[in-house]
């Protein structure tokens, strides 16, 4: 039976740290499914769609990375995926205790599924999507924040 772990989040947009969580998790499981989910509380600067494509092109090529859209609850989307474990990428103590709490949670909502917290590597771990979003406010180029031969501007209408 192949193990499948889930790792959820907003990706807006998917990062050189996402792009880091996701390949230890493809070392622990045999397929990673990338549930990209609607944050309605942040300002979003690409589509669902948009972040869907941008991570399925990063991933055209490793048949173990599905990427899916969601809109329900994160363990609710495991099930329905077949996941049996939830993948969380730490930066920092805030990530960690952030995690923690919702990891809590999870556990008495979903206690089929297990959460595992993987720290995101030192020379990536400075780098958040809301960050991308501030430079690219500004004008700034972003290439060194976002995976190799990603180019945003492709993504945004």
């Amino acid at each position: 039976m192949a193990k499948i772990a889930l790792f959820a989040g907003s990706f807006d947009p998917f990062t050189r740290g996402h792009e880091a969580v996701v390949e230890v998790a493809l070392q622990l499981f045999d397929e990673v499914v990338v549930g990209v989910g609607e944050n309605v509380s942040k300002r979003s600067l690409l589509s669902v769609e948009q972040r869907c494509r941008l991570i399925a092109d990063r991933y055209k090529d490793d048949s173990r990375v599905r990427v899916v859209s969601y809109n329900t609850l994160t363990g609710d989307f495991a099930r329905e995926v077949g996941a049996t474990v939830l993948v969380r990428g730490v930066r920092n103590t805030l990530d960690f205790e952030f995690e923690r709490t919702i990891e809590a949670t999870n556990r008495e909502l979903f206690p089929e599924l297990t959460t595992v917290l993987i720290p995101t590597p030192a020379e990536v771990m400075h780098i958040s999507s809301s960050m991308v979003r501030e430079l690219l406010a500004f004008g700034r180029e972003v290439d060194d924040y976002l995976p190799q031969n990603i180019n945003i501007k492709n993504y945004i209408q």
